[in-house]
């Protein structure tokens, strides 16, 4: 009877440990997946700025500041002219 405790607390003991292992990788893979989160979420917020800079850029009136003297492509004469 004793023998048959032993052996049943050896695999609780194998089970515990394997669980804390199991455990033990997951929180290295979900800190390792929230830095990825976070990278990714700083490359929306740049990507969104420049997207929205270049909105703004392309909805500026000709011929201002940002695009000084040129009112379109159009009116911009080809390099072999």
């Amino acid at each position: 009877m004793q023998d048959e405790d032993a052996r049943m607390e050896d695999r609780m003991e194998a089970r515990l440990t394997e669980l804390e292992i199991k455990a033990s990788y997951s929180e290295d893979l979900l800190d390792r997946l929230n830095e990825v989160v976070v990278r990714q979420q700083a490359q929306i917020d740049a990507l969104q700025r420049a997207l929205l800079a270049l909105r703004e850029q392309a909805l500026a009136e000709p011929g201002t500041a940002s695009q000084p003297g040129l009112a379109s492509l159009r009116d911009e004469l080809p390099p072999h002219y």
